[in-house]
């Protein structure tokens, strides 16, 4: 794949932030656009904009096809039985929280489990400490190793006979760790659990095989994948999804109502209550387009050898503390760190004042954080068109902002 050619591509990408060439390095918060992907959307709203599935005109029909045009790009990307089988949501945080309230609050019962890890994001934990408290579920964290990997060991005796939901994230958005969730998922079903995969942070860095993982779930977000913001996807397995009943109501979703019951549209529209996100899925499924003729394959090894190439170049700077594994073989494309004595809001707003844009804080990571025993962290992460130039630039704002608070303190 050819970067340079590629970032020409991402208009956002050629300015300067403070007097500097904008050097971006926060796409695990959020990826940036590819003119296609914003020609897409403005074309849209110039050309069809329409509500769908309503109205029998030329613009209703035109806006219809192309979203649920881009549904079947999403059953294609994931490798879906059905576009039954995919719904339209808000993001990722949408999509865990419809399993959580729809499936689990409804099968669970006292004294079942609920297993996540300590590694999850907050979307992928508070939902599941709601459910635990509505149903007296017991709410359980397979253990983490040294390096913030997962040993499948550590998964055999976390979930037992008793577990009713596994949710893991695929990739994470703090160590950079690729957990082996297909392994995770067999285990689960060995013990009569269902599989949760939060792949926000694998869905827009590799090839991801729904059938093949035999996930029962998979939720994950167009705005870090090249796609507008407001748009993200559940994946859920059809004889699941069609027993589970719909936590938002009102119109789209129905099919008769009466007045005193009413009932619901086949799949997957009963889960898509209202207006749907018409120009986020469609501006999603463009961004398909643009990943898959670049090809997963390509953005994944070009993303190993930037995570490579940084942990090499990042451990020459004083006081650098790297959290995850080490062997880049293990980790996807983002580095979290710490340098001694410089807090981390410190090390990104002297990185900002370079035009290198970085992310500080918990990465809505607490409880790994504390595991961590760090309080915040900071962290660059790689998409498709960033570079070894952007990283050895990354290097030189650490060498600065160390040398700087040396000199301050």
């Amino acid at each position: 794949m050819n970067v340079l050619d590629i970032r020409r591509q991402f208009p956002i990408l050629d300015q300067e932030v403070n007097g500097k060439p904008l050097v971006y390095l926060d796409s695990s918060a959020t990826s940036q656009k590819p003119i296609t992907v914003i020609e897409t959307v403005e074309r849209y709203y110039k050309e069809i904009n329409s509500n769908v599935h309503r109205g029998v005109h030329t613009l209703g029909t035109r806006a219809t096809d192309a979203y649920e045009g881009a549904r079947e790009k999403v059953r294609k990307f994931i490798n879906a039985k059905s576009t039954q089988e995919v719904i339209f949501t808000r993001g990722t945080t949408t999509s865990i929280n419809t399993v959580a309230q729809s499936y689990a609050a409804a099968n669970l019962t006292a004294g079942d489990e609920i297993v996540i890890t300590y590694m999850e994001h907050h979307s992928n934990i508070i939902p599941w400490q709601q459910v635990a408290k509505r149903t007296g579920a017991v709410l359980k964290y397979i253990p983490l190793q040294e390096d913030g990997t997962i040993s499948l060991e550590d998964v055999k005796a976390t979930v037992t006979a008793n577990t009713r939901v596994v949710s893991v994230m695929q990739v994470s958005n703090v160590l950079g760790v690729i957990n082996p969730v297909k392994e995770i998922a067999k285990i689960a079903h060995e013990n009569g659990a269902i599989m949760v995969v939060d792949g926000a942070q694998s869905a827009p860095h590799m090839k991801i095989d729904v059938q093949d993982l035999d996930c029962d779930f998979l939720a994950f977000s167009g705005h870090k994948m090249c796609a507008p913001t407001g748009i993200g996807v559940l994946y859920g397995k059809k004889h699941l999804l069609e027993n589970m009943e719909p936590i938002e109501f009102g119109g789209e979703m129905i099919d008769f109502v009466h007045l005193q019951e009413s009932t619901w549209k086949e799949l997957p529209w009963k889960f898509e209550a209202g207006t749907p996100i018409i120009a986020g899925a469609i501006g999603l499924g463009a961004a398909i387009d643009f990943l898959n003729e670049i090809g997963l394959e390509n953005i994944a090894e070009h993303e190993h050898k930037l995570a490579a190439y940084a942990l090499d170049k990042m451990s020459s700077v004083p006081g650098m503390t790297i959290y995850g594994p080490l062997d880049a073989a293990k980790r996807a494309g983002l580095v979290t760190f710490n340098i001694e004595d410089v807090h981390p809001h410190d090390v990104a707003t002297v990185l900002d004042a370079e035009g290198i844009a970085v992310r500080a804080g918990h990465h809505c990571a607490q409880p790994l954080m504390k595991w961590l025993k760090a309080s915040a962290t900071a962290r660059a992460s790689f998409y498709l068109y960033n570079t070894e130039d952007d990283i050895d630039k990354l290097v030189e704002g650490l060498v600065k902002t160390k040398e700087y608070f040396s000199d301050v303190f």
